[in-house]
């Protein structure tokens, strides 16, 4: 029987609801900008309730070790707030995960992942539900690439999804490519960031490959304009790849959030507050949007 596996414990795919794919929640990231670091138990609970009032019931938390994970704050955030969040093992792209991945086999990092996976964190119990794995601009380092084929061999072994950082969206079909090579049906597979890279034949190639597309970048016009996101999920749905599709913010900053007191960013309503009513706008019907929150979700993150 399928299952996805949250921090709190699994649940069957049906009751994890609406669905956020790409998500930061609590994190204390190796970095000098210090909007980066999410290390406020308080503010994510409020803004968790807050997405939960907005109808949301599901993050993905995509902070691998090497981006400054906590379980236990996620497992206590979850409880506090009544929002499932699933925890991510494997790695960042190299800036991060570097000190990790150097001098370390293929296997030893599988082996760290299936353990994440299969018993827990950090001798915690709390288990990962997702395997992360990450490539730099325009090019997969070595050291990536042993990340991805941890990853696959992970994947094997547990059932659990792979979902992957794009740098500015780039690199997407080389990592299908890649993960395909080591056995991986592209249905198991989530790349991140596409909306980072706006380019039609770009996204029509992945959805073609078989595998989950994630625009996770929404509100950010800084990278595109969401009239844009809008138009590239209504042609993909139109050509028959709406069940390919995630939603998403990476809302990876403390500006992003208005929890934090930091000016009011888009925040985790944004999506089921403004962007949603949009694609409805444009006319994305009903059970379309189901399949974007609700369906895919449960169908991507599924272990079994």
């Amino acid at each position: 029987m399928a299952i996805i596996r949250t921090v709190t414990g699994d649940i069957p795919p049906e009751s994890l609801g609406v669905c956020y794919a790409h998500e930061h929640v609590f994190c204390r990231p190796p970095v000098e900008d210090a909007d980066l670091i999410l290390d406020r138990e308080d503010v994510a609970i409020e803004e968790l309730r807050g997405f939960r009032e907005a109808g949301g019931q599901a993050l993905v938390e995509m902070s691998p070790p090497d981006y400054g994970r906590d379980v236990q704050a996620l497992y206590r955030i979850s409880q506090a707030a009544g929002v499932y969040l699933i925890a991510a093992t494997g790695h960042h792209k190299e800036a991060f995960s570097g000190p990790w991945v150097e001098g370390r086999s293929v296997h030893e990092l599988a082996d760290r992942f299936v353990r994440e996976i299969v018993e827990g964190i950090d001798g915690t119990g709390i288990r990962a539900g997702v395997i992360k794995a990450g490539s730099s601009l325009n090019r997969i380092t070595p050291n990536e690439e042993k990340v991805f084929r941890a990853a696959a061999i992970a994947h094997r072994l547990t059932g659990a999804p792979i979902s992957t950082h794009t740098e500015a969206g780039t690199m997407g079909l080389e990592q299908v490519a890649l993960l395909r090579s080591e056995g991986v049906d592209p249905a198991r597979v989530i790349i991140g960031h596409v909306d980072r890279r706006m380019e039609w034949e770009y996204h029509l190639a992945l959805a073609r490959a078989g595998v989950y597309l994630s625009y996770d970048q929404i509100s950010k016009e800084k990278y595109a304009p969401d009239r844009l996101r809008v138009e590239f999920i209504r042609r993909l749905i139109a050509e028959g790849y709406g069940k390919q599709i995630l939603l998403g913010g990476d809302m990876a900053r403390k500006s992003y959030w208005p929890s934090y007191g930091t000016g009011g960013g888009p925040g985790l309503t944004y999506i089921l507050l403004r962007f949603v009513p949009w694609l409805r706008s444009e006319g994305v019907p009903e059970e379309a949007i189901r399949d974007l929150l609700i369906h895919n979700p449960a169908q991507a993150l599924a272990i079994g």
